[in-house]
């Protein structure tokens, strides 16, 4: 018994002026960013003005927009039907950017040259663990104060675990309370003279400990910029707490994206389940990338047996079958094929014949010359380059003009364009047929595999809706591919299992 989901209609989704926010997530590798730029076009060409927010697209992505590169300012993208009212721009995110961005935004002009120049903090934001996922959030909230798009879809980034969007803020939230960091911070929040000294015996006790652990120079950089980042730790903290709020409201839905694969669908049902334990609202799940047959009537073990009974047919002939007569090691064959010689009259190129019979069709075996191939001269050449008389024993008897020769066998007929039979061997047509069998069993087995996948994701997960996105034979590397796959998105069929 199949399984059936409830069907995802995208159209109605991002027509809705109340849908504010679209977040495309998953796991990697299932085509998010791909999905995230079709819906951005879909949507501006049905009368949004949608801002596609990717991190760490492909060049190609770019190159599809029609932009030479994305940066961390939105870029308009040319070639969109705006006759409904619509425009799109995209852009992507530059981490280390935005975070200097929420610097130089939340602290005055001499504390932020400190912290822009600290070395801890430029490793921080470069690639401090959860730091892209956080400056997303960040961006995120930026675009939404902004308010100049009605819609913005979000690329989430290319963590191993989709999971690791919605932990990174918090992470970052308890690394900042964190008592390491209120350790380091206390020094500066002691004031007079007084507090210094207080704290100077168990401070430089720990600090000597973390000078060998870390290096001074290290220790020295870290509580620099927590001095200096202290004003702004409160901030961090509020910004992340109103983003996350503003992903739990009602004008936000959540796409999940996965492959008809074990892993990620594993991933997207983790992801669907902790969507629901933090009441983010869920609009369904998008199933990228699934294979199907024009000939779904014919079964793998059909093809496979069909495939079968051509290769009986074909027989021994099959070039891939071993033949005795090729084996130079054995040195019986080997003489058995010192002795034959192929026999051209005969119509049939592998019939043996022994050296020591007669051949008169034979060339370069008549002692006065050499035998013009069919259609050529008649006559016999001789050695010394003289024309020599035509005779019964030297004539080209399979030639239709010679008047003694024997009636010519017929001749395939010759393609002029192509310069080969045009008559194929029926055996090559039975090996062909029986290949393009076989490409078809292996074809119906994935899709009975992918089909198994999905019913386990529907079982444990009934209520979620779904579409299907038929595989593309290629990449998409312009806007007329993206456009492909916003109709597929619209036009797919309800999930069966």
């Amino acid at each position: 018994m199949s399984l059936e989901s409830p069907v995802l209609d995208i159209d109605p989704l991002i027509d809705d002026p109340r849908t504010r926010i679209v977040v495309c997530c998953g796991s990697g590798g299932v085509g998010k960013t791909t999905m995230a730029a079709a819906l951005g076009v879909r949507a501006a060409e049905r009368g949004r003005k949608a801002v596609v927010l990717t991190i760490d697209p492909a060049r190609r992505l770019a190159q599809s927009m029609g932009l030479s590169e994305l940066d961390n300012t939105p870029r308009k993208v040319a070639g969109i039907d705006e006759s409904a009212g619509g425009e799109l721009h995209a852009m992507m995110l530059d981490m280390k950017r935005t975070f200097d961005e929420v610097v130089l935004q939340h602290t005055d002009q001499e504390r932020a040259r400190a912290i822009l120049d600290n070395p801890f903090y430029q490793s921080l934001s470069a690639g401090f663990a959860g730091t892209q996922e956080y400056m997303a959030m960040e961006k995120l909230g930026q675009l939404r104060a902004l308010g100049e798009w009605d819609l913005i879809i979000v690329d989430t980034p290319p963590s191993r675990s989709a999971l690791d969007f919605l932990d990174a803020p918090k992470r970052l939230g308890s690394f900042l309370d964190g008592r390491f960091i209120r350790l380091l911070m206390a020094p500066a929040k002691v004031g007079g003279r007084a507090g210094v000294k207080f704290l100077n015996v168990g401070m430089s006790m720990m600090t000597g400990t973390l000078s060998k652990v870390m290096g001074a120079h290290l220790l020295r950089d870290v509580q620099t910029f927590v001095a200096a980042m202290d004003s702004m730790f409160g901030g961090f903290r509020s910004r992340a707490d109103a983003t996350y709020k503003l992903l739990q409201a009602n004008g936000t839905a959540f796409l999940v994206v996965a492959a008809p694969e074990r892993d990620a669908l594993r991933e997207a049902s983790y992801f669907v389940e902790r969507l629901a334990a933090e009441d983010m609202p869920l609009a369904g799940l998008v199933l990228n990338r699934v294979h199907g047959s024009g000939a779904a009537q014919l079964t793998a073990e059909r093809a496979l047996a069909a495939a079968e009974a051509l290769d009986d047919l074909s027989g021994p002939d099959d070039p891939g079958a071993p033949n005795d007569l090729d084996d130079p090691d054995d040195p019986e064959t080997a003489d058995a094929a010192d002795t034959v010689d192929a026999d051209p009259a005969a119509g049939n190129p592998t019939t043996p014949r022994l050296t020591g019979e007669f051949d008169e069709s034979a060339e370069n075996l008549q002692s006065v010359g050499i035998v013009d191939q069919p259609g050529g001269k008649a006559g016999l050449r001789t050695a010394d380059g003289g024309e020599g008389t035509p005779s019964t024993d030297s004539a080209d008897t399979s030639s239709p003009e010679s008047p003694t020769g024997s009636p010519a066998a017929p001749v395939p007929a010759q393609d002029p364009e192509a310069g080969r039979s045009t008559n194929p061997d029926p055996l090559d047509a039975d090996r062909l047929a029986a290949g393009m069998l076989r490409l078809h069993a292996e074809r119906m087995q994935l899709v009975a595999r992918e089909r198994r996948t999905r019913e386990r994701f529907v079982s444990v997960h009934p209520d979620v809706p779904m579409v299907d996105v038929a595989a593309l034979p290629g990449d998409v590397h312009d806007l007329e591919g993206l456009r492909a796959i916003g109709e597929r998105l619209a036009q797919g069929q309800p999930t069966a299992a």
